[in-house]
């Protein structure tokens, strides 16, 4: 078998590739050139392979190991590698924050500066970095409404809610957004449509009352559903923020908080629409976590994510930039 070089392999868009990898209690190496993961069963070793020119993300959990030429293909292959706790919960060794999983993008000196150099035209002036953040929320919006109401694999699993009361609430929020003063009204409204959004699932599942556990605390399977299945919309996240070129530390919501802001606040474009409803559509069929996960995974396929993601980052970096860049020009002229 001859070896095969990541340089060799054909190019695809982060935007369509199809696989996101979550791993447990095995060890990732490179096997005749190609990137494999070793599992044991009995005296048996078993090596799967991971097609990383078509992956996006690869996700190490509990008892995981990785070799150095393993992470050398990944990332000349352009996959984001994350450390994360046992079913998707992070795992803080790595981090000197205690709230984030360790990402580690591959480095590359040929990164694009395109949207880094239009974002920070805006990002260090706060009132634009809020209208950017009105974008997202505006764009989180429209994904729920779409995913919500348009998505096939959802109704074949039983879940359906009443257009018109799920279009009432996206409604009521889009004023509250446009009003925001600043990131903490914004943040409040974040907060109220999701709690009205978790009411809808439940009903939509027959779950009953439903409360949203802090991560890590929830007693029920809704709960611990959506914690592994956000960090599967965190990775795509990272890596859309990665394929522009864009700092994770230069968020627009959630920067104040979190060491890498920008990777939630892209992660919330569709954790919403595609994680919530799945998380309680799982809970109502008792799905094991690899069967939620797996049905996450391919939500987030099949609806285009990634690429959703990334069209909006690059709209806000457009429309925003310039328009700051704008009204820098129009103050010089003033003066």
């Amino acid at each position: 078998m001859e070896d095969i070089a990541a340089g060799d392999l054909k190019t695809i868009l982060h935007s369509k590739r199809a696989n996101i990898y979550y791993l447990e209690h095995c060890r990732v190496l490179v096997n005749g050139g190609r990137v494999e993961y070793v599992t044991e069963k009995g005296k048996q070793s078993l090596y799967w392979n991971i097609p990383i020119a078509n992956t996006t993300t690869v996700l190490l959990g509990t008892g995981t190991s990785i070799t150095q030429a393993a992470v050398r293909e990944l990332a000349k292959a352009g996959v984001m590698l994350g450390f994360c706790g046992g079913g998707g919960t992070p795992l803080f060794a790595g981090t000197e924050f205690e709230q984030e999983v360790a990402w580690f993008p591959g480095q590359s000196e040929y990164r694009p500066t395109e949207y880094l150099q239009r974002w920070v035209r805006f990002w260090f002036d706060e009132p634009w970095r809020l209208a950017a953040a009105k974008l997202f929320q505006l764009a989180r919006l429209e994904r729920v409404s779409q995913h919500w109401t348009r998505s096939r694999n959802l109704k074949d699993q039983g879940f359906t809610v009443d257009p018109a009361q799920l279009q009432a609430l996206l409604d009521a929020s889009r004023p509250a957004i446009e009003a925001a003063r600043d990131n903490t009204a914004l943040l409040t409204e974040e907060a109220r449509l999701t709690r009205q959004l978790y009411r809808l699932a439940a009903q939509a599942t027959n779950h009953g009352e439903f409360t949203r556990a802090k991560r890590g605390e929830g007693t029920d399977a809704a709960n611990g559903f959506l914690d592994h299945g956000n960090y599967l919309a965190y990775g795509l996240g990272a890596t859309a923020t990665w394929v522009l070129g864009l700092p994770h530390g230069l968020a627009v919501l959630h920067g104040k908080t979190r060491k890498g802001g920008l990777v939630f606040d892209v992660a919330d474009l569709v954790k919403d629409a595609a994680i919530l409803p799945q998380a309680f559509v799982s809970a109502m069929r008792g799905h094991t976590e690899q069967e939620f996960r797996q049905a996450c995974i391919e939500a987030l396929t099949r609806s285009g994510a990634l690429d959703f993601m990334i069209e909006v980052l690059k709209e806000t970096a457009q429309r925003i930039g310039l328009a700051a860049e704008s009204a820098a020009a129009q103050r010089g002229v003033g003066a």
